[in-house]
């Protein structure tokens, strides 16, 4: 079933370069009080092991090429970089870092439309505030469901939105989910029988203040991380996707200095974000099993279905078996089939820890996954995609979002395992 989304206006924008326009001048609130960012290219880069080398001096990796690599980073991780023989290429922005797309969704604007959702579809829809941000804005969830007041004894699906404040494009795919649920509800006869069947959980923006903040600007802020100040350091935020309580800081996978956009916070779940999310989904454990069964988290860009674990290059290692892991890879292949995104496990990037991917299935036991979503690389937008691609690329997950709630009743069925774990 097809939503319609209105196509937006938008500004005109110009071309600038990285140094036209260092990042460090857009992500604080005062002067020189974070390090100036740059856009970076790494040619020669073909194995996950050299991904994870760079990745360790703090850089973030924002796309992985096949035999090179797309960062950003500091001055200083630069340098650090040319120590260890890394060659960064400075790379001129698209034109759509220039200016703020007002075609994308602020959080204010957002939480009108999930009362307006929850308004029109009482019967199937609510909503609860299971957290604040670090400067105090509701966390909001929706909850969709046939009989939605009552706690049913049904599979539950989540699906998280903008770890990354940077990535507006996962808001807008929620705002897609919460309306394909709610208006194909008895008009598509799939989707009627899987809001009936399922407890559908959307967390449609679990960093909002990094969000709004990325957005206030004159131009794009390029900012990754929350809010929250550090201890000791003018720099500020913590990536909420380094900061999740599962090998928290064990193996290279995240940054211990704040200046880093990859800064993994003093200790896991200190992001008040992260810790909000974690408690709602413990939360979700009745007489001792956990309700929900699948996730998805969203993430842009680079077109990818990713699966745990990230902290090791094993596909089974302890705390996953063989037959898990075949689920994860087919569920995620299948669901590959449908929007065209490449299937790996995560650590085929590069390592990383403290993530929520490998949180969810570790601690929590939940068949889960990370969808990257378009573009496939900075030229199409990187991070900043026109504000005329949302309907194109939001339609474009509906099918592999569908196949994943039709297995969450008994994710290894896929593999034909039901039996074994579903019995």
């Amino acid at each position: 079933m097809k939503i319609p989304t209105p196509t937006p206006l938008r500004r005109t924008l110009v071309p600038v370069s990285v140094g036209a326009l260092l990042l460090g001048g857009l992500v604080t609130g005062s002067a020189n009080a974070e390090p100036a960012y740059g856009l970076y290219e790494i040619d020669g880069v073909a194995t996950a092991q050299e991904r994870t080398e760079i990745a360790d001096t703090g850089v973030a990796i924002d796309h992985v090429g096949d035999d090179s690599v797309l960062i950003t980073g500091s001055s200083s991780e630069i340098a650090e970089l040319d120590a260890l023989g890394y060659t960064a290429e400075p790379l001129s922005l698209p034109e759509t870092y220039a200016s703020p797309d007002p075609g994308y969704t602020t959080y204010p604007e957002l939480l009108e439309i999930i009362d307006e959702v929850v308004e029109n579809n009482p019967d199937i829809a609510a909503q609860e505030v299971y957290g604040s941000s670090y400067e105090g804005q509701d966390l909001v969830a929706i909850k969709i469901s046939g009989d939605v007041s009552t706690d049913q004894d049904l599979p539950e699906v989540l699906f998280t939105h903008s770890q990354h404040a940077r990535e507006h494009l996962t808001v807008e795919m929620a705002i897609y989910l919460m309306r394909l649920f709610t208006e194909g509800y008895g008009e598509d006869p799939r989707i009627t029988e899987l809001v009936d069947g399922r407890e559908i959980w959307i967390l449609p923006n679990v960093n909002p203040d990094g969000s709004e903040y990325d957005m206030a600007g004159d131009t794009w802020r390029d900012w990754r991380k929350n809010r929250q100040p550090n201890e000791g350091s003018s720099s500020v935020g913590t990536d909420l996707n380094r900061n999740w309580a599962y090998n928290w800081g064990c193996c290279g996978g995240a940054s211990d200095n704040p200046d880093s956009i990859t800064y993994r916070g003093p200790e896991a779940e200190s992001a008040p974000e992260v810790r909000a999310v974690a408690d709602f989904v413990r939360g979700r454990v009745v007489d001792g099993e956990q309700q929900i069964t699948t996730a998805i988290d969203f993430h842009t860009f680079s077109e990818l279905i990713l699966w745990p674990f990230g902290y090791t290059y094993d596909e089974v290692t302890d705390g996953m078996t063989r037959e898990e892991y075949d689920t994860h890879r087919a569920l995620g292949e299948y669901m590959a089939e449908a929007n065209g995104y490449t299937p790996q496990q995560s650590s085929d990037l590069y390592v990383t820890d403290g993530s929520i991917n490998d949180w969810l299935w570790a601690d929590q036991n939940i068949v889960n996954f990370t969808y990257e979503m378009y573009p496939k690389s900075l030229s199409d937008g990187g991070f900043y995609p026109p504000s005329s691609v949302i309907e194109r690329e939001t339609a474009r997950n509906e099918e592999a979002v569908l196949r994943l709630l039709d297995y969450a009743d008994c994710p290894y069925r896929i593999i034909g395992e039901e039996a074994a774990y579903c019995g």
